[in-house]
């Protein structure tokens, strides 16, 4: 659908220290109002991708079907969500972000249909293949329009608020999304989530705008950021082979993949889990999946205010958020692997927690250090490759789990195989990021200028 003329004003520019053209003037406004439709919008994104987990038990009982079979319906949502976030990254720069996130949601309230029409094993895998392909470049994609709207040193917070969407869009989805499936049925979670989508979609064609700051600048006049931190200038392209084969690159799609692993368990299989192994009801489960996730917005939301400060003090971005993200995914897969060995009560239920939430502080992160070492004109496509590779633990981790409570004398036998191999994971992807993420370093070595030092 082409994209109408957008009604904003021409943004404004200052003049950098020269007297040429530098960034556009800051609108605080509308970047606030773009901040909250993206936040919403990962909201809406999160509760589509949490309903089947939240309705695993009623749908496997109706359908008849098994561990394994409902593994393999959770991860046919990530067949394609990897490839379509890794070509959308590569249109990003020819299509308007407002063009490309009202389609998605568009397409979201369309993948929720089918299941209403034909309650079957089939209709399920359909709406879950389509939906994950217009979900797999929401996170990415509403990343980069958020960064057309905030100035490097100003971007922690609105980016943390981005990814907190996922932490409130658990945090709302399960309490409410439990009450629909326990009162009204478990096809009314899946109606409601269309009309939601379509909603949106609506308000985001009439107030979604593309922010100032994707703007070339002038070969004559080049643009000097007015803040201090990771300026990603100074050459006009850099081959993509180079770009994904750097540390910096490699190290952030780590800690994406670290984390992604334990948010595809949390997904598909953590309500079975509270359910059946520590015996709770469904409110109960709800309500303990939306603490796990009021921690993981907590963590988001007290990380990126310290992140922005050290940036504009002109700390590392390695010190300021790769080792941290790296040490976040660390942690997470260490109490990964304790779930089953502490005991159940409430030493259980804070091991879990942090399993679940520690690895929340990557998502952002690992955004700001990825988008460090690339021009804002490849931003896009290298936010989409670092999505795919980082998401594809939601094609893994709920088949092979489903596949480890089928094979496995017990499901609790099956749940400690499924937590011991993700924490592996997660500490090895965590080690990986710590010790390859150097922005400044990486930057430098492909001609991209880097401000901060580390």
């Amino acid at each position: 659908m082409p994209s109408q003329p957008s009604s904003q004003p021409p943004p404004q520019l200052t003049l950098d220290a020269s007297g040429g053209l530098g960034e556009p003037a800051f609108d605080r406004r509308r970047a606030w109002i773009v901040t909250a439709l993206i936040v919403t919008f990962m909201v809406i994104n999160f509760a589509d991708k949490s309903v089947l987990g939240l309705a695993a038990e009623p749908i496997m009982k109706e359908l008849d079907i098994s561990h394994g079979t409902y593994g393999l319906i959770s991860s046919s949502y990530a067949v394609l969500f990897s490839l379509s976030g890794l070509l959308v990254g590569f249109f990003s720069s020819r299509v308007s972000s407002r063009v490309m996130l009202f389609v998605m949601c568009l397409v979201w309230g369309v993948a929720q249909l089918p299941v209403l029409i034909v309650a079957a094993v089939p209709t399920l895998v359909v709406g879950r293949l389509v939906l994950g392909a217009a979900e797999g470049p929401a996170t990415p994609m509403s990343m980069h329009a958020l960064y057309k709207w905030f100035p490097v040193g100003r971007r922690g917070l609105p980016s943390a608020l981005q990814i907190s969407g996922a932490a409130l869009g658990t945090l709302l989805a399960a309490p409410v999304v439990t009450w629909l499936i326990t009162d009204f049925g478990w096809r009314s979670a899946f109606a409601v989530l269309a009309a939601t989508s379509l909603v949106w979609s609506a308000a985001w064609w009439f107030l979604g705008h593309d922010g100032p700051y994707d703007q070339k600048p002038s070969k004559a006049t080049p643009a000097k950021s007015a803040q201090p931190g990771p300026v990603t200038e100074g050459v006009a392209r850099v081959p993509y082979r180079r770009l994904l084969l750097c540390g910096t690159v490699l190290g952030s799609v780590a800690s994406a993949f670290g984390g992604q692993w334990a948010m595809a368990l949390s997904q598909a299989w953590l309500p079975l889990y509270l359910r059946t192994e520590l015996s709770m009801s469904p409110g109960g489960a709800a309500s303990a999946i939306s603490a796990f996730s009021g921690l993981s917005f907590v963590l988001l939301i007290a990380l990126s205010p310290v992140v922005d400060r050290l940036t504009r003090r002109g700390v590392s971005l390695r010190r300021a958020s790769g080792i941290p993200q790296g040490v976040g995914v660390l942690v997470a897969g260490a109490a990964m692997g304790l779930i089953p060995f502490v005991g159940g009560g409430p030493v259980q239920l804070v091991v879990i927690m942090v399993a679940f939430a520690a690895h929340s502080i990557a998502f952002p992160l690992h955004y700001m250090t990825a988008a460090a070492v690339v021009p804002a004109s490849q931003r896009g496509a290298l936010f989409g490759v670092v999505a795919a590779s980082g998401t594809l633990p939601g094609l893994l981790a709920p088949s092979l789990t489903g596949h480890f409570l089928d094979s496995s004398a017990t499901t609790e036998a099956g749940f400690t195989q499924a937590f011991g191999l993700a924490s592996v994971i997660m500490i090895v992807c965590g080690l990986v990021a710590v010790f390859c993420i150097r922005p400044a370093r990486d930057a430098e070595r492909m001609g991209v200028t880097a401000v901060s030092q580390g």
